[in-house]
């Protein structure tokens, strides 16, 4: 058993800031889904997750949100890019990541972290959410998007063409 208390009322989500880039970069080596970040030293992990998100900074068009544990540790994050569409009613607000340290999962971060990019998708007069979860991730498997109330477009394929 670990010696977290996983009770979701002792976790705070806010705003991220800068002070958070090394959290975050620790976060993305622990969950081990990258070789590519696996592979590379925690400060150069560190140093990508600060100019990344200095450029999330530059302007109204990124939010991320830390769910932070009493003891100041980052148990997860969200980002989500607010991108409008002229073909929407309102722009679309994407979220590009969602993360949960695996001992703090199950326990309504994720959900608390969704509520909160919903709460302010809303606020800017947002059409819809999207995101894209690969199936094999334990989050799709178990239905985590489902459950919260969203669709899977099984109209759609999801293309992508890597530059780096």
């Amino acid at each position: 058993m670990d010696s977290y208390d996983h009770n979701q009322t002792n976790f705070i989500i806010r705003r991220a800031t800068l002070d958070d880039a090394p959290d975050i970069a620790r976060l993305l080596r622990d969950l081990g889904w990258s070789e590519r970040i696996t592979a590379e030293e925690l400060a150069e992990t560190t140093s990508r997750v600060e100019r990344q998100f200095k450029l999330c900074q530059a302007d109204d068009s990124h939010s991320v949100y830390v769910a932070e544990t009493a003891q100041a540790e980052i148990a997860g994050y969200v980002s989500v890019h607010w991108l409008p569409y002229l073909i929407q009613v309102g722009p679309e607000g994407f979220v590009s990541e969602l993360f949960i340290k695996t001992p703090f999962r199950g326990h309504g971060l994720g959900s608390r972290l969704l509520a909160t990019v919903e709460a302010e998708a809303n606020q800017r007069g947002c059409a819809r959410l999207g995101l894209i979860n690969n199936r094999e991730r334990e989050s799709y498997q178990r239905q985590f998007y489902k459950k919260q109330g969203w669709e899977e477009r099984i109209w759609a394929t999801n293309f992508v063409k890597w530059l780096k």
